[in-house]
């Protein structure tokens, strides 16, 4: 089973994933940290030095290779992902999406907290422009991210959801 988690920065893809996989015994993958680990340089050395266009190149090349190479995961893609190089129509037809759906405040607070600093279009957006630059990204990405298989509002135990809705695939399949 392949399963990608999309959503905005800072909803908790990675942090759901994580926990989704353990339950679930299969590989987690965080696809900044594949990108990271392939150009030896941050996310935000890539925008930096080789600009946003290689970076989702980059991007949509190592999610198709991934997807690909692997037989079942839980990936948290990037914010951006499904946006670019029609990466949202390859993920659902290699697997199940879910898209992570959180209100601003919610993001805001999670991202106060982490810091915007990770991630370069946030920090060209700045701390004071957050809250607008958050809400016109969303209004970009949501007919991306509506095109989920399941679309999940944020709770503390969202794993259990992607979990139940996983086993339930499978067993399905069998």
């Amino acid at each position: 089973m392949k399963v990608f988690l999309i959503g905005m920065p800072g909803c908790g893809k990675s942090t759901f994933g994580r926990k989704a996989s353990k339950k679930l015994s299969i590989d987690f993958i965080d696809l900044d940290k594949e990108i990271i680990g392939l150009e030896q340089m941050s996310i935000n050395e890539i925008f930096d030095k080789k600009g946003e266009g290689y970076f989702r190149q980059i991007e949509s090349n190592l999610l198709k290779n991934i997807t690909y190479r692997m037989e079942s995961f839980i990936m948290a893609t990037g914010g951006g992902a499904p946006c670019f190089f029609d990466n949202m129509a390859f993920m659902n037809t290699a697997g199940i999406t879910f898209f992570i759906d959180t209100d601003i405040p919610y993001l805001l607070a999670r991202l106060s907290t982490k810091g915007i600093g990770k991630r370069p279009l946030l920090k060209k957006i700045g701390e004071d422009n957050l809250k607008n630059g958050l809400k016109e990204k969303l209004k970009e990405r949501l007919p991306y991210y509506s095109q989920a298989h399941v679309t999940l509002s944020y709770h503390q135990s969202l794993e259990n959801e992607i979990v139940s809705y996983v086993k339930s695939k499978i067993k399905s399949q069998n």
